[in-house]
């Protein structure tokens, strides 16, 4: 081994140095030294961190770099508009909804909270607890490794250490091995290994030895079974469940949610929709009160010039109108009027914020009592809502935990089986060839036996097991405060549709009495025998009566929409159904491939197997539709611990 002095080194360092020089010139060493010796220039960073720009690709949406000038107080009579029906507004929310939106606005800070139509999906493929990742703990693995090393070992003669004599056989090695692997639903594991290896020695002569191996190894006690290793998945460790049931009710419970979503977003489109039918029907009536104030007003100055009136009856008619006009100001462009209802409607339906129309109602608001039957209703309000479904699948994978916490509570038997050829020769082909021992079975090899393992006390599965039986108590109990909860809140929706339609019905009577009111006293004030502030006051009151009977209208339709949204039919209620997209057609091809090999057992009544997770398909669009799948009685759900 060669060695290198530091006295030399640095003379090396040094030529190389002088040597550059002359090659290069002398100005690269003229600048260092400027940049060493100067007091005044300095390269260094005055800050740790900043704020920057991210370089992402990504493009401003369409929609939203498109919107023009707001509409602050122009006259909505003046400006261009289309009519727009309940279902059209619903039918294009959901079409340009790929995030959920909802009027609170919360995607701008807090957008990880927001629903997508990718969630199930992204929840499905996980790579970590999805559907994928759990079933590829039972794929084929396939594994090669190929090394190649040389050794040289010192050798110690004469009187070395201890007087030992070591003599260094220096050697070249390769090795090659190729392994497939495969576990299988039980908890069972097969392999098969090849090893070649290639010795050569430096004082001469080489061979090839290497085996063929086959390895079998089944759990009998902790990991065993089907139903284990389909919750808790292959080898999982103790409180882990995430096996193929496990990811699959993760992925149910992501589309309830999904769907607990969509309905939130019909939810906030029909109360965008009838806000905005409101807000133009009370800027109606307070246009109208602004009116009927301003003729008064120019009646009671034309009275007031020939001397047949005060000046403070033209005073408070004056007064009457600025306030009626400060009103309309509000309704048109305050926080809740006009603009900003139609604004609310554009962002829930995906149009630009302003486009210089105006999107006019047109869908008739309902006027006719609705009537429920209670009892039906309760009854698909605590069975098929989405919020008890999706609890009723948390309560579902607590009992599968449960099962999978129980049988791991036991000790750790393995049965393995090996058997293994081994071959070797001069050459891997011709005489004295490597393969040929391998078909000769001369050299043959066996192993088998039991693998035992337990830990005093099972501490940490017992409490695994607590832990489970826990979890489901919990989840029981809240599935039951949500039925509780449910039935209270249809109940006060059953109420505010009688409320409302009530006050609907009031509100009518009362506008119907404030225009014969306002009639009689613009007489008698046109014919000098009432003084104007009646008037006023008559005028003041129809507008407001006008106002708040649309408001009792708008009202009753959105307690009708409330009941619905309760009882869990708000989807069948706007017709609207959730289907996922066609399968894959090479999908359906190798399905209907497997499904020709699989035949239904002859007495299926007669075999045992795990409970089924689910009770099949549901169509959420169904719920309070009669004659429909949904169950329509009402039945305690029992939760049947193992």
């Amino acid at each position: 081994m060669t060695t290198i002095s530091s006295r030399a080194l640095r003379s090396w360092t040094a030529s190389g140095c002088i040597a550059s020089t002359l090659i290069a010139g002398c100005a690269p060493v003229d600048r260092f030294r400027a940049w060493r010796d100067s007091a005044d220039t300095s390269y260094y960073q005055s800050f740790v961190t900043q704020i920057e720009f991210p370089d992402a690709a990504s493009e401003p949406s369409q929609e939203a770099i498109q919107a023009i000038d707001p509409l602050t107080l122009q006259n909505p009579s003046e400006l261009p508009s289309f009519d727009l029906s309940l279902q059209d507004a619903v039918r294009l929310a959901l079409e340009s909804s790929d995030v959920l939106r909802n009027l609170g606005g919360s995607v701008v800070p807090a957008p990880q909270g927001s629903g997508t139509e990718y969630d199930p999906a992204l929840v499905e493929l996980n790579p970590l607890g999805g559907t994928q990742a759990a079933l590829a703990a039972y794929d084929a693995t396939v594994s090669s490794q190929l090394f190649w090393q040389k050794t040289d070992p010192p050798a110690l003669a004469g009187g070395g250490i201890q007087n030992l004599f070591i003599l260094g056989f220096g050697q070249t090695q390769g090795v090659y091995q190729n392994q497939i692997q495969k576990r299988t639903a039980s908890g069972a594991s097969y392999a098969l290994r090849s090893n070649v290896g290639y010795n050569r020695f430096d004082q001469g002569g080489s061979f090839f030895a290497g085996s063929l191996e086959a390895e079998w190894r089944q759990p009998m006690m902790q990991g065993s079974g089907t139903t284990f290793n389909l919750i808790a998945g292959p080898n999982a460790p103790v409180g882990s469940y995430g096996g193929v049931f496990i990811a699959r009710i993760n992925t149910d419970i992501s589309l309830a949610d999904f769907e607990a979503g969509v309905i939130n977003l019909v939810n906030d489109v029909e109360t965008a929709y009838w806000e905005l039918y409101f807000a133009y029907r009370n800027l109606d009536a307070l246009i109208s009160g602004r009116e009927s104030a301003l003729r008064a007003w120019q009646q009671a100055s034309e009275r007031l010039k020939i001397g047949l009136d005060a000046r403070d009856s033209e005073a408070q008619a004056r007064a009457f109108y600025y306030q009626f006009s400060a009103q309309v100001n509000d309704a048109l462009s305050g926080r809740t009027g006009l603009y900003a209802s139609e604004q609310n409607l554009r962002y829930m339906i995906g149009f630009t914020a302003t486009d210089g129309r105006l999107i006019r109602p047109s869908t008739d608001p309902l006027q006719a009592m609705v009537m429920f039957d209670w009892q039906t209703s309760l009854n698909d309000a605590i069975n098929n809502r989405v919020e008890i479904r999706r609890q009723q699948w948390t309560i579902k994978r607590r009992e599968l935990e449960l099962i999978a916490a129980r049988l791991n509570r036991r000790a750790r038997l393995d049965a393995l089986s090996q058997y293994r050829i081994r071959g070797v020769g001069d050459h891997l082909t011709g005489s004295s060839e490597f393969f040929d021992s391998f078909g000769s079975l001369d050299f043959q090899e066996w192993r088998s036996g039991l693998e035992w393992s337990f830990p005093v006390g099972l501490r940490q599965a017992s409490t695994a097991f607590r832990a489970a039986q826990l979890g489901l108590a919990r989840d029981v109990a809240l599935l039951e405060e949500q039925q509780l909860r449910i039935s209270h809140d249809l109940s006060t929706a059953a109420r505010q549709i009688a409320r409302s339609y009530e006050q609907l019905q009031i509100n009518y009577n009362r506008v119907e009495a404030d225009k014969a009111q306002v009639e009689v006293l613009e007489a008698r004030f046109k014919s000098g025998r009432d003084n104007i502030r009646f008037l006023l006051q008559a005028q003041q009151q129809l507008a407001q009566s006008t106002s708040a009977l649309f408001r009792a209208l708008v009202d009753y339709n959105l307690a009708v929409r409330d009941f619905h949204q309760e009882k869990g039919s708000l989807l069948t209620y706007n017709q609207i159904s959730l289907t996922e997209d066609a399968i894959n057609g090479s999908m359906l091809s190798g399905a209907y491939q497997r499904g020709r090999f699989l035949t239904p057992r002859d007495n299926p009544e007669r075999v045992q197997g795990q409970a089924p997770v689910s009770r099949g398909g549901f169509d959420p669009s169904t719920i309070g539709v009669p004659d429909a799948s949904a169950p329509m009685t009402y039945e305690q759900p029992t939760i049947n611990q193992p």
